[in-house]
């Protein structure tokens, strides 16, 4: 067995759970009081990275949360839900999901613990809690790196079809070591109602890749975290690899897995003749985006870049440091099919400046001053400009100029650790130890610079925000400051200048949370935000 299963709610709830592997519940740092139960009606759901497969952050349907109720005489921390390990994933969430024949609106966490949890988001009751270590099993050791620590379990995002499976599916991928010293890289499928292990799994994440001159390159699960947000798309599972550290060997492998069944799919490695010098894979914990045709689009960190092109203009060696990448799954494969390299990608690398340290936004379609219709993407990484891609011909590699559709040179100069968001013609960015940034779209171009900013500023790694508004009325945007103790921000998205809350208003220390930690997106949904923390899952709303 790889896992382990607590299920507790009810007594009712046990016994019809018993088969699943019954136990004592997870705890609460703090019991709430009696909540009534999910109202009737539609919910949203939270099932992915930062929402939907564009990576945008925002919730259009949140009419409970406005302008003038997050307020801290109105608004602030109701519970804090206790778990075993950092919260470095984004809590996902699934609306009126009946567990054992009762409605709950249930929150995901995963931990860098190996653990799963599934809580009742208005009670804060434990409702299932899984283990994904297996037999004499531990979290793996941060091999030597600070980025992870002290342990490296579950550290991507997961994501959510409610639809696979008897009750729904929670894909996860865990990072385990054995008693012999060995490391494991594995992919979860987990019944959302229970915990149990489902299609026959876990999937061992094992791979092959060829090389130049008719060699071969192997997946090492040891010299790899999954850093990046599961993607799911058109019924498979996409995994994406980072190095720890820049600890060599380490290649830029994509391996997808079928979500009905967990067989390995296309595999992809975007460095394989690299030297095991790179790229890999991680964006600040951001995920793969997906277009309605099936492409996948990634931003590559720091690594071997063949400045040497062959005849279509694509490196010889398929090596793609420091890039924006348009991946085809046509036919079930994957292959590179177009790309945007920097003009000095070679020299970024060789300092460590990786484009890769950010996430990429699909924008949704917009009309130029032509009149033509663009299909853009949007990324930034540690050199402090943005840079906008046309996705129908996204520039490829010039040593003299950056063959884009635009670029905002010094728009974020602080760096950009962090997946941007996207509202009502707007990209909100927060760099590295700076404020957070509202840059404007008109005639599908960015402002140069941006129409509001915050006050705050931003400690290291910045702030990955995400949006809630009722279509486009009361749009708040929200942002976590990665500091001891950690803040909540809430800004009118309108004007950032107009801060309406921060959870260091209330007085004595109301609303304080726990310790910052990096990478954190607020996960907002039917009247709630939670956020990740240390050691649980804070939840936040308007106070009875």
């Amino acid at each position: 067995m790889h896992q382990h299963a607590k299920l507790a709610f009810t007594a009712i709830l046990s016994a019809l759970l018993a088969a699943c592997g019954g136990g004592s519940p997870g705890t609460s740092i703090a019991p709430p009081a009696m909540t009534p139960p999910p109202a009737a009606g539609p919910g949203t759901d939270v099932s992915t990275y930062k929402n939907d497969l564009n990576r945008s952050g925002q919730n259009l349907t949140e009419t409970t949360l406005t302008l003038a109720n997050v307020a801290p005489a109105s608004f602030g921390l109701l519970r804090n839900l206790a778990v075993d390990g950092k919260v470095d994933a984004q809590p996902l969430y699934v609306s009126h999901f009946s567990i054992a024949g009762a409605s709950h609106n249930v929150l995901y966490a995963a931990t860098e613990h190996d653990s799963v949890y599934a809580f009742d988001s208005d009670s804060g009751a434990t409702l299932w809690q899984v283990s994904l270590l297996g037999s004499a099993e531990t979290t793996s050791d941060a091999h030597g790196c600070g980025q992870v620590t002290p342990e490296i379990g579950i550290t991507a995002t997961p994501v959510i079809d409610r639809s696979a499976g008897v009750h729904g599916t929670i894909y996860v991928v865990a990072m385990t070591k054995d008693s012999a010293g060995n490391y494991h890289q594995r992919l979860h499928a987990l019944d959302l109602a229970s915990g149990a292990e489902l299609l026959n799994g876990p999937a061992e994440i094992a791979a092959t890749y060829p090389t130049s001159g008719g060699g071969t390159s192997t997946f090492d699960p040891g010299q790899y975290e999954e850093r990046a947000a599961l993607l799911l798309l058109n019924g498979s599972v996409y995994t994406s690899w980072t190095s720890h550290c820049d600890n060599q060997p380490y290649m830029g492998w994509i391996i997808a897995y079928a979500e009905s069944s967990l067989i390995r799919g296309a595999v992809l490695n975007v460095a394989p003749n690299s030297g095991g010098k790179g790229p890999a894979i991680w964006m600040s914990g951001g995920g793969p985006a997906a277009d309605a045709a099936g492409n996948i689009y990634l931003l590559t960190a720091n690594g071997v870049f063949d400045t040497t092109l062959d005849a279509n203009g694509f490196p010889s060696g398929q090596d793609y440091g420091n890039s924006f990448l348009k991946i085809s799954t046509a036919g079930g494969a994957m292959s590179v099919a177009d790309y945007f390299a920097l003009s000095n990608t070679v020299a970024e690398s060789a300092v460590d400046e990786d484009l890769g340290s950010g996430g990429a936004l699909l924008l949704p379609d917009l009309t130029d001053a032509t009149g033509t219709v663009r299909h853009l993407m949007v990324g930034a990484g540690k050199d402090g400009n943005i840079y906008i891609v046309d996705r129908d011909s996204m520039g490829k590699f010039s040593a003299s100029s950056n063959n884009i559709y635009q670029q905002v040179n010094a728009a974020v100069p602080s760096g950009v650790w962090s997946t941007p968001a996207y509202f009502n013609g707007y990209v909100y960015y927060a760099d590295s130890g700076a404020t957070l940034k509202a840059f404007a779209l008109a005639g599908a171009k960015l402002s140069a610079a941006p129409k509001s900013q915050s006050t705050a500023q931003f400690a290291y790694p910045g702030s990955a925000p995400s949006v809630s508004a009722n279509g486009t009325s009361n749009a708040i945007v929200w942002a976590h400051e990665n500091v001891s103790p950690a803040v909540l921000h809430a800004y009118d998205a309108g004007n950032l200048g107009h801060e309406i809350y921060n959870s260091n208003q209330a007085a004595n220390n109301r609303d304080h949370f726990g310790a910052g930690n990096k990478y954190i997106t607020p996960t907002v949904a039917d009247g709630k935000v939670f956020v990740g923390t240390t050691v649980s899952v804070a939840v936040f709303g308007l106070l009875q």
